[in-house]
């Protein structure tokens, strides 16, 4: 069960620093090209939204904290995009095979627990040929980076709500079936390293 922390307070950390303006261009980029009927695992408090292209009808948002949900209220509100929330957990969801024309992942594989899975359902919704956008951090492409990164992690698990350092992105999408069509590794400026280390791209399923 969750604690008092995990349900209320740490949605409000996530939502205040994933709202960093700095991170903007970045949230924008990722969502250029998104069409039709989109799933976005971890829509959190709606930080994507603001991004959403035009050519986007509707967007099934998959977040399990109604915290979040409650917190992303304005954000829905203000959009020209139909919301709906769908299922509540990104590793079982619910959703119809082939369904969706496009999925947006920023900031969340790596604190689902089990990414693989998590991506396996977005494999499975997304229709042949479509495009998962994602915007991530994970293992830096330093090796003196990423053994720092091995030693923080379990303190990063404990105060952030699971998340992990050192989950390799493009090894997991492509360990879930994906083809990836574009990737850029980079860190954030003006961040450290050891958790500024961002993959964005595109991978679609074949």
């Amino acid at each position: 069960m969750a604690s008092l922390y995990e349900k209320h307070l740490l949605p409000r950390l996530v939502a205040y620093s994933c709202g960093n303006a700095s991170l903007a261009p970045l949230r924008a980029r990722t969502c250029t090209g998104l069409r039709g009927k989109v799933l976005e695992l971890g829509f959190g408090s709606g930080t994507n939204v603001p991004h959403y292209p035009r050519s986007v009808t509707e967007l099934v948002a998959i977040e399990p904290s109604d915290t979040a949900w409650r917190l992303s209220a304005p954000a829905r509100a203000s959009s020209a995009t139909r919301i709906l929330r769908g299922s509540l957990d990104g590793q079982s969801l619910t959703e119809e095979d082939g369904g969706f024309d496009a999925a947006l992942s920023t900031f969340t594989l790596c604190t689902v627990p089990n990414a693989g899975a998590a991506l396996a359902q977005i494999h499975r919704v997304l229709k042949p040929g479509a495009a998962l956008h994602f915007l991530e951090h994970g293992l830096a492409p330093d090796e003196k980076v990423a053994r720092f990164q091995r030693r923080v992690e379990p303190i990063q698990k404990a105060l952030a709500g699971g998340c992990h350092l050192t989950r390799s992105v493009e090894g997991m999408l492509l360990a879930a079936g994906f083809e990836i069509t574009g990737l850029e590794t980079f860190y954030l400026p003006g961040a450290p390293r050891f958790e500024s280390a961002l993959s964005l791209g595109t991978a679609i399923r074949p």
